[in-house]
């Protein structure tokens, strides 16, 4: 049996922004640059320090073995087996090797000494101040760190400045995409870069240029289609109103009522691709007027015929448009009385209308992406745009429409008007009710 390894903490949603990744990169590579540099010029003044220190300790022990080897005086700083002298330097010098090594001597004051052989098994050595060139290497290590850290923050400042550029007009493109998926077609990005032919674009100006290209061939694509739907439901409109009127004409029985039946299935479906096609055009223009909402659910209700069961929570007054929220209900009461099971009940809570019904609930396909035009799945009954139709015309009231499926069976459809709380006293004090 398998178990799941425990995941590491998660780190914050910042760390996988582009602008941190690219901060997170300069810092790295400055850091490892500024260390190789560092350490090159560190080893080639310690070199030159140390090699010139070590020069003059060689030259004063040869001027020291001359002395001694006369029988003069050495000197200050030069003696035979002279205390402090490095162990290791002694061995070297009485095997007979001239030598050199940095060592303390005094305290913890750096001295470079220089040993070679004298008689007896002995060693002659000098020594030399060394406190200048230590002190020469520890401010260039602390002059190599301050420069470091100067320009890993220079740099910091302008890679963040230089990439801040590029997310920002990332960002600006992703908001547009967003907004194009939104519906607005009309959104583009215009980007600088892609107005001049003549000069050279990036990256970020190509995907940009690509997508104001895409949102230009889909609003063309699109308003070829409704352009289309309109000319086509205003062209069927004038014949089927003739074929209506024959149909009236026509003598009592089966097959006349058949006709008159599938006429009026035409003349409705011709009605409601006129009404999606100007609410694809966002031409609807909206009647606004103060209205209690549950006597507009109850007429909503009658007008149905399906003996819908109206509950009545709280009842508020909203300004909308009484013609286009009746659609709406209606729509939404057709739908459950075509596709669902009684009961079928209507709430009104406040600014929020819904209508459930006690069927098999909607298609998956609707709960997750809303409704689609022509797509009745499961049955044959209707044109699929009640409602498509009820969520446009609940957006031109800028209402909410969300589909949903109650957890013990049943579809659930619920409106949401604009509703300002603040007017309630208000509304109570002109009309008298809640």
């Amino acid at each position: 049996m398998s178990h799941a390894q425990p995941r590491g903490p998660r780190l914050p949603a910042w760390t996988a922004t582009l602008t941190w990744k690219a901060a997170l990169f300069i810092a790295v590579m400055c850091c490892a640059l500024a260390a190789l540099l560092g350490a090159l010029v560190h080893v080639s003044v310690t070199n030159q320090t140390v090699g010139q220190a070590r020069e003059r300790a060689l030259d004063r022990l040869e001027d020291v073995t001359e002395a001694y080897e006369a029988g003069d005086r050495l000197g200050p700083g030069a003696g035979v087996d002279p205390p402090g002298l490095p162990a290791r330097l002694r061995e070297l010098a009485v095997g007979g090797e001239r030598a050199t090594m940095v060592g303390p001597h005094g305290g913890s004051r750096p001295t470079m000494w220089a040993a070679g052989p004298a008689d007896g098994g002995r060693a002659i050595a000098v020594e030399v101040d060394y406190a200048q060139g230590a002190r020469t290497i520890d401010g260039l290590d602390r002059a190599i760190l301050g420069s470091s850290v100067l320009a890993i923050g220079a740099t910091l400042l302008v890679g963040a400045f230089a990439v801040t550029r590029v997310t920002r007009r990332l960002h600006q493109t992703a908001t547009v995409a967003r907004r194009i998926s939104a519906g607005d077609l009309d959104a583009r990005v215009d980007d600088a870069r892609t107005q001049e032919p003549q000069r050279h674009q990036d990256e970020v100006a190509a995907v940009a240029g690509a997508l104001d290209t895409m949102a230009a061939s889909l609003q063309g694509k699109l308003q070829s289609e409704q352009r289309f739907t309109a000319d086509v439901a205003h062209e069927l409109r004038t014949p089927l109103t003739g074929l209506h009127a024959a149909a009236e004409l026509l003598p009592p029985g089966r097959p006349t009522e058949l006709v008159r039946d599938r006429v009026a299935a035409l003349r409705t479906l011709t009605e409601d691709l006129l009404e999606i096609s100007r609410l694809d055009a966002k031409s609807e223009r909206v009647e606004l007027d103060d209205h209690h909402l549950a006597p507009l659910a109850e007429r909503a209700v009658r007008g149905s015929g399906l003996g819908a069961e109206l509950v009545v929570v709280r009842d508020v007054c909203v300004l909308t448009d009484r013609r286009r929220l009746e659609r709406v209900l209606g729509n939404l009461l057709a739908n459950a009385g075509k596709y669902g099971r009684q009961p079928v009940v209507v709430t009104v809570d406040g600014p929020i209308v819904s209508v459930r019904d006690h069927g098999d609930g909607y298609p998956g396909y609707l709960v997750e992406h809303g409704p689609q035009r022509f797509r009745t799945e499961g049955t044959s009954k209707g044109h699929g745009l009640g409602l498509t139709i009820a969520l446009g015309q609940a957006a031109v009231l800028g209402a909410s429409l969300t589909f949903a499926n109650a957890v013990d069976g049943g579809a659930v459809a619920t409106l949401t008007l604009p509703y300002d709380e603040s007017d309630a006293t208000g509304a109570k004090g002109a009309d008298g009710t809640a």
